[in-house]
């Protein structure tokens, strides 16, 4: 093992990346077939009010255990946390499909996002433990490759069952997928070594960045719309998280074996990266988020039309992703590649903002297929890059940091933009989405006005992580003939 890197065939590295994939799709395919069956949902359990927490109850709590998986992985070892996150989700899927009520369908969708916190992480730390950084990225394209099929089907499938066959399908399909993911994990996963360690789970560490997570998560949740953002609740809650972060801040400095080491947070190729890509998911995702509703209130279109606006979006993605997981193979200076993706998403959102009220439905569909093939390119990439400049030993929880911090990029961003399209009126207006049709002349202006600041605001955070990439410092991706950091400390 000269490389640092199992000395697997080319045929057992593929199965464990393929196995890896089905872990993934499990959890992919949750996050996008269930919205389409929410208003089945909502007839048939009643208590309407709180149908938008089984969306956010999964996100929530997903989101918030993200860092603690990928300490798990470090310390326990991957398979062993593995098999438990997705343990976890197939208990939180039982709980779903047999819930009587809604109190309790919210119930087991936190407990399915205890567990899917950890598959999207420890996915990416498996592939990282059998691949080599200069060879990594193509892979990670195939990551984005499994969420754009799961963005597709996962809606249709999803729609088909709460319409025509009963809504609890879309959580029991979930035990056999997870079913496929044990055995084939326990099959390919059999050749790596064990990277386990003795040191005992930072559990302080993890109370807080738990608490801090999910106190400033609902703070943004609630703020704007289920109360005011001056409410006595909400600015609690974020006095909380600030405590709970800053505390978490002290706490890291003085444990050895902390749930995020220093040496991790410190390290400055992780720091811009990271930082880079909590602006850029949360502009992107935006856009998979208010282009839709824009569609639908400046342009005219029905729901299932203004949602098919998005395939631009999703084709660029997946291009951009896979072009650029095969360019960082063979490019040395990754820096370029990073600003240039960078700079393609501004100057597609940039576009959408100047054109916002008039733009040609044809026109932004080129608009968003350059914001995906810009932003796409940096999710292999920035994932590499990161696993790249770490210890062995730490891969696991700098994969989850940088995917928690992307994760919590979307949250705030899109609870920005949500504050702007509120504080416009123009939600009270339309009452949730009525086509143009159904606005009148001022409130077609309105939308106009309200969608050109969306954007702006959009472009401006992916401005931010262009900015930001400036500072990347470049480490050669090490490949099979070169040692990998810290492999001697590995096990």
């Amino acid at each position: 093992m000269g490389d640092g890197f199992p000395t697997l065939g080319d045929r057992e590295r593929l199965t464990v990346v393929l196995g890896a994939m089905v872990v993934l799709l499990l959890a992919a395919l949750d996050q996008s077939i269930v919205a389409p069956a929410l208003p089945t949902i909502g007839a048939a359990l009643g208590d309407v009010e709180y149908l938008s927490w089984v969306v956010s109850a999964y996100f929530l709590t997903s989101t918030a255990v993200t860092p603690l998986y990928g300490k798990l992985a470090d310390l326990k070892g991957r398979k062993a946390t593995l098999h438990t996150a997705i343990a976890v989700f197939t208990v939180g899927s039982v709980l779903c499909a047999a819930a009587p009520n809604m109190t309790l369908l919210v119930i087991g969708r936190a407990v399915q996002g205890l567990g899917g916190g950890g598959l999207i992480s420890l996915v990416q730390t498996v592939i990282g433990d059998v691949v080599p950084p200069r060879e990594r990225g193509r892979y990670m394209g195939w990551i984005s490759l499994v969420w754009a099929t799961a963005s597709v089907s996962g809606p249709v499938v999803g729609g088909v069952f709460a319409q025509h066959l009963h809504w609890s399908l879309i959580f029991w399909i979930n035990l056999p997928l997870a079913v496929v993911a044990m055995v084939m994990i326990a099959r390919a996963m059999r050749h790596l070594p064990d990277v386990s360690r003795p040191q005992r789970l930072d559990l302080v560490g993890a109370v807080l960045i738990v608490g801090g997570t999910v106190a400033l998560m609902l703070a943004l949740t609630w703020g704007g719309s289920r109360m005011p953002w001056t409410s006595p609740q909400v600015l609690g809650l974020f006095g909380l998280a600030i405590v709970a972060f800053a505390a978490f801040g002290r706490h890291v400095a003085r444990v050895e074996e902390a749930l995020i080491p220093l040496t991790v947070l410190r390290n400055p190729v992780v720091a811009v990266t990271t930082s880079a890509m909590f602006f850029v998911m949360g502009s992107w995702l935006s856009l998979s988020v208010y282009v839709p509703i824009w569609l639908a209130q400046v342009h005219g279109f029905g729901a299932a039309n203004a949602g098919f606006g998005l395939i631009g979006l999703t084709l660029g993605t997946v291009l951009g992703a896979n072009a650029g997981g095969r360019m960082l193979a063979r490019v040395v200076h990754y820096k370029r590649l990073a600003l240039a993706g960078a700079a393609l998403g501004v100057v597609a959102n940039a576009g959408l903002a100047f054109g916002a009220a008039t733009l040609p439905f044809w026109v932004a569909e080129i608009l968003l297929v350059a914001a995906g093939l810009g932003t796409g390119a940096l999710f292999p990439l920035s994932t590499v890059v990161v696993q790249n400049a770490v210890e062995r030993r730490d891969l696991g929880v700098a994969t989850a940091t940088h995917a928690f911090f992307r994760a919590l990029g979307t949250v705030v961003i899109v609870a920005i933009l949500g504050a702007i399209f509120l504080a416009s009126g123009l939600g009270e207006a339309i009452e949730g989405g009525v086509a143009h049709k159904g606005l009148s002349p001022e409130e077609v202006a309105l939308a106009g006005s309200t969608f050109r600041l969306i954007f702006a605001t959009a472009t401006l955070g992916q401005a931010m992580g262009l900015v930001i990439f400036f500072f990347l410092e470049e480490r050669p991706l090490i490949g099979r003939g070169a040692p990998a950091r810290g492999s001697g400390e590995a096990s």
